[in-house]
């Protein structure tokens, strides 16, 4: 590859963006490939592969043009580069199941959940990965925290790699007429006139702070900006996509110069993988036509580990892209710290700030707790009001949004019987409740389904995906499963948002619950009647950071579910209780 640069500008030659990949089947020949495809066998994809597929399919990971074959994997996974130099940070891959058959030389056709058919495959490689080499290399971690290492535990275990010819792409009916290819959205800032366009990736709603950064990157360079927000799989919990691209609608026609600003869609799959994803977004972003990225602190990044410590330090995603910048052609914008003057009423970096001067800031967390958590409208010196309406529609306060309650503990520990006493505090408080419990699942959502560490994990997941939909809407969820691989109700937890997922910790020792256990059930797994008891037979990992943990020794059922309902009134889950006068009746 070459490039020219200078201080503001870099013009590339190859291999991002310069030969986009198009994968599309030309129109002349879509019918006759729909009917071949209609006689070959066919699999279903996942979510993720199905973003992965149409990035591809236009050319986002130019200059890839399929799932990683074998040589282009281990040399991403190892160095960051494909086979042949090319730096390319992220594996993107096909894992496949084991009983799904394919062979080597064939075709199989790539459907989506809904069975909808996008692509025909020719199988070329059928190789084996390792994740727990995956997770290390790439990700830096096996803390099953990080949501793409707790969800690479459950792909299949060989890749399938080849050619690709793609029939459609995913169908979207929503915001149609901001979801560009590469190709179009190159087209529409070629127009604009200007030779530097810089790139803005978001997965959160903007406020003020964000618009001050991204107006002043582009004037440093004269350019405009690609206001480019991932509308694919994000992080868990956070804001659903069709409110953020609102609020971004709303602030590209209302408050940026229209010449200056376009909007357009991003179709990513995100891995949360800090720095690396930072060097993968540069990459993705020339291939939409940017030869700027802002890149944030911590960009990219899942937060932080079960030991309470980010996975990833601040600055290091703006190393990496800083560091290949020659490479890919794209110039690294620091996400400077601004703060809010109000006896100026502007914004100002926080190294220009003049000593004595009073400034303003809210946190992530004050957006989340003192003001969405309770109703309250964000300030206008923080956030433009339309964004701040658009958000006040969609997060009602706390005690209106839902939440899941997840009781988690050894058999007999006292589940199923503090659940039932919180689920009717509860409704007197005024929440409407549905009840998911381990054993009663099992004789209907899990029946059939026995003890193994993959029909656990298949319940435990089933329940959680019943969890997440009721919480979605608004409801209170609790569930009472012993759910004892530690993994597993991480993805759970990676259902919903993070402060809607409560882990109640049902701290009982194995010699109290044996005690309690008037069917036998411990007795029989000690004498080796029933194989692959959690406790005795099979392993229980308890929780690292749980949210609430009860003691059912010194606690009766209906004191820990009161303490569990004081924590949630603190946290404003639930209306705290009004004091009583001295008469008995509420003040």
């Amino acid at each position: 590859m070459q490039t020219t640069t200078d201080a503001t500008k870099t013009t590339l030659i190859a291999p991002y963006g310069g030969h986009l990949v198009d994968l599309m089947v030309p129109a002349a020949e879509l019918a006759e490939a729909r009917a071949y495809a209609s006689t070959l066998p066919s699999i279903q994809i996942s979510a993720r592969a199905v973003c992965d597929l149409e990035m591809l399919a236009g050319g986002a990971f130019s200059p890839l043009d399929r799932f990683m074959n074998e040589a282009d994997f281990r040399h991403v996974v190892s160095e960051m580069r494909l086979a042949d130099g090319t730096v390319f940070p992220i594996p993107v891959t096909l894992p496949v199941p084991a009983d799904a058959e394919l062979q080597v030389g064939t075709d199989i056709a790539l459907r989506d959940a809904m069975n909808d058919l996008l692509a025909i495959m020719t199988v070329e490689e059928l190789y084996p990965w390792d994740p727990t080499e995956v997770a290390e290399k790439v990700y830096g971690t096996q803390d099953g925290k990080h949501p793409i290492v707790n969800e690479m535990g459950r792909w299949g275990r060989v890749n399938a790699s080849g050619k690709l010819r793609m029939l459609q792409l995913p169908r979207h009916y929503d915001f149609q007429e901001i979801r560009r290819t590469p190709a179009e959205t190159r087209a529409i800032l070629e127009q604009t006139g200007r030779a530097d366009v810089v790139a803005f990736q978001t997965r959160n709603p903007m406020h003020r702070v964000h618009e001050e950064l991204t107006k002043r990157a582009i004037d440093a360079v004269d350019g405009v900006l690609l206001l480019h927000p991932a509308v694919g799989m994000t992080k868990p919990g956070d804001v659903d996509h069709y409110t953020r691209v609102r609020t971004y609608k709303a602030l590209a026609q209302n408050y940026y110069e229209p010449d200056r600003i376009v909007l357009s869609l991003l179709p990513i799959a995100m891995r949360m993988g800090g720095p690396r994803e930072a060097l993968w977004h540069a990459i993705i972003r020339r291939n939409y036509g940017a030869n700027h990225l802002v890149v944030g602190r911590d960009h990219a990044g899942p937060g932080k580990d079960s030991h309470g410590t980010p996975f990833y330090g601040p600055y290091d995603a703006q190393e990496m892209v800083a560091e290949y910048a020659a490479e890919t052609g794209v110039q690294m914008v620091p996400f400077e710290e601004l703060l809010y003057l109000p006896d100026e009423d502007r914004y100002e970096e926080v190294s220009k700030i003049p000593a004595g001067a009073r400034t303003m800031n809210i946190s992530g967390t004050q957006v989340r707790e003192e003001y969405l958590a309770k109703g309250k409208l964000l300030p206008a010196w923080f956030t433009r009001p339309e964004t701040a309406e658009i958000l006040g529609e969609a997060y009602p306060a706390r005690h209106r949004q839902g939440v899941c309650l997840w009781f988690t503990g050894l058999s007999g520990a006292g589940k199923s019987t503090t659940a039932r006493v919180l689920s009717e505090l509860l409704l007197e408080a005024g929440r409407q409740v549905t009840e998911l419990d381990g054993d009663v699942v099992r004789t209907h959502l899990s029946k059939g389904l026995g003890f193994s560490r993959e029909d656990r994990d298949t319940n435990i997941l089933r329940i959680g995906f019943v969890a997440g939909e009721v919480v979605r809407h608004g409801g209170t969820v609790i569930c009472a499963a012993v759910s004892p691989y530690r993994g597993t109700r991480e993805a759970v937890r990676g259902m919903m948002g993070e402060d809607q997922f409560v882990e109640v910790f049902v701290d009982t020792p194995l010699s109290v619950c044996e005690v309690r256990d008037v069917k036998g059930m411990y007795a029989k797994a000690r004498r080796g009647e029933i194989k692959e008891f959690t406790g005795i037979s099979d392993p229980y990992e308890p929780p690292l950071n749980p949210e609430i943990t009860l003691d059912t020794e010194t606690h009766t059922p209906e004191e820990n579910a009161r303490l569990i309902m004081a924590w949630m009134a603190e946290r404003g889950f639930v209306r705290a209780e009004p004091a009583a006068s001295q008469n008995g009746r509420h003040a």
